[in-house]
């Protein structure tokens, strides 16, 4: 029994070792994370420019690098069984999608499309549908994967959108990145 009671409170006083004194300086979570595990991105075409289609952005986070980009972007051009204002009780909206694509060039990851939103110039963000019918654009993009070195997904998003204004810019927000990677959507 008395073993037991030291092996218990071993680890105790180990770990109250450990947590120091209240006037020893603290460090942030960030300060202890270590380098490996650093998010790094490429740097962007121009601070002030958006990507354009097809311009990659390669991040790293966590021992694993990513290469995402956005190739295209269709509003109105297709007409599921219910409209965007029968889904939603809008008026004035209908349905666009953006295709995506995701490659995994180093380790293990997941994605989803839920860090993906449409910009407005006039400073509204919109943010993918929750809903999906069988008859949107394919192939979709999905709601969550988990991936590996070498993977790619690829599909499209779907979006609620005013259907009298065009998004300016595509945006990818994931928590990795510390500001959102942006692509420009051209002019109609």
């Amino acid at each position: 029994m008395r073993t037991r009671a030291i092996t218990i409170t071993a680890p105790l006083l180990l770990a109250l070792t450990a947590c120091g004194s209240d006037t020893e300086p603290r460090a942030t979570p960030k300060a202890n994370k270590p380098a490996a595990q650093k998010t790094t991105a490429e740097p962007k075409p121009s601070p002030d420019k958006p990507r354009t289609f097809g311009q990659e952005l390669t991040f790293s986070d966590d021992g694993m690098t990513m290469g995402v980009t956005v190739s295209g972007y269709e509003q109105d051009t297709f007409h599921p069984q219910a409209s965007a204002d029968e889904e939603f009780g809008t008026k004035g909206y209908t349905w666009a999608a953006v295709e995506i694509k995701a490659c995994l060039k180093k380790g293990t990851s997941g994605v989803t499309r839920y860090p993906w939103a449409l910009a407005y110039a006039d400073g509204a963000r919109i943010e993918p549908s929750g809903v999906t019918y069988g008859d949107f654009p394919k192939p979709e993009y999905p709601y969550e994967a988990k991936m590996k070195a070498g993977d790619c997904v690829r599909g499209k998003t779907v979006f609620a959108v005013p259907a009298k204004q065009r998004p300016e810019r595509v945006l990818y927000v994931p928590e990795a990145l510390e500001t959102p990677a942006e692509w420009a959507v051209p002019k109609a």
